[in-house]
């Protein structure tokens, strides 16, 4: 999971998956999306893009 060099906060955890935010040092909270391999950087506005995406998935 993120950084210890900062306040980090898990988000949600799964098998495969992990989110969780970091309180930046200059007062920026950034969110990060890790997929197995891959993790994903966000900044608050991109995270809520992020998720109003995620919510609008619907299942059939």
């Amino acid at each position: 999971m993120g950084s210890t060099e900062f306040p980090t906060t898990l988000l949600a955890e799964s098998e495969n998956m992990s989110a969780w935010q970091v309180d930046e040092p200059d007062g920026e909270r950034t969110y990060h999306l890790e997929l197995n391999q891959v993790t994903l950087h966000f900044f608050r506005e991109e995270w809520d893009e992020f998720l109003e995406l995620v919510r609008s998935i619907r299942s059939e």
